[in-house]
């Protein structure tokens, strides 16, 4: 029997595929994934590693593929980041496997850290393999609707996502603020997730101070016109 007869793989009637086709048939037939409930200071249902991981393997194995993962771990002052580099392999054709590169997640520099990094940055690539369903507004692409014609769509720099704060939504209630005092009050609200962020998710911190000096700016600038 040739080696060509030896790597195929066959999905229902007659049909062959590669690991391209395998990984396009795992994407449209992978069921969503549910988020957790939410907890005590979490203004949102988390995106739960373990529901991704369970999603993704039961679509990846029944379609004959197989992941391991390669970690690559960078210590800070401040934080621990980890970037995991994950490898499909073809288990009818070990020859074939695709590479997920680059994709990352930051932890506390106390004992469970370097586990919820790993954690977080393998859920990552488990989402960019598959483009899993997640029910997150105009984050999956299902949903995604299309531009206006001729519309401009302006760069902006994509929102660091956090699975323990709700990034968006602490943006949202500052750049809403419509005085001193109510931006003030948003900013207490959020102080406690705001200080998890400086620890946690350095990135995500920096996003939320830059939206609350600008807004404060903003507002400062229109009150002292008013007393003009």
């Amino acid at each position: 029997m040739s080696r060509e007869t030896n790597n195929i793989y066959k999905m229902g009637k007659n049909m062959t595929t590669n690991i391209y086709k395998k990984l396009h048939n795992a994407c449209n037939t992978a069921s969503a994934v549910k988020k957790g409930n939410k907890v005590k200071g979490m203004h949102f249902n988390p995106l739960l590693h373990d529901e991704v991981q369970r999603v993704a393997m039961e679509v990846l194995l029944e379609n004959g593929l197989y992941p391991t993962c390669n970690y690559v771990t960078d210590v800070t002052d401040k934080f621990v980041i980890v970037t995991c580099t994950m490898r499909i392999h073809d288990i009818d054709d070990p020859t074939q496997f695709v590479l997920v590169d680059g994709c990352s997640a930051m932890g506390g520099l106390d004992k469970f850290g370097t586990g919820q990094a790993m954690s977080y940055s393998r859920k990552y690539a488990f989402l960019n393999l598959l483009n899993l369903k997640t029910g997150i507004k105009d984050e999956d692409g299902y949903e995604a609707k299309p531009f206006k014609q001729n519309s401009v769509e302006k760069s902006a720099e994509p929102t660091y996502m956090d699975e323990s704060v709700n990034v968006d939504e602490i943006k949202d209630e500052l750049r809403n603020a419509k005085t001193i005092q109510g931006l003030n009050l948003a900013k207490n609200k959020h102080r406690d997730s705001v200080h998890f962020l400086l620890k946690n998710n350095l990135r995500a911190y920096r996003q939320i101070t830059d939206v609350a000096e600008t807004r404060e700016l903003q507002l400062n600038n229109v009150q002292q016109l008013n007393t003009l």
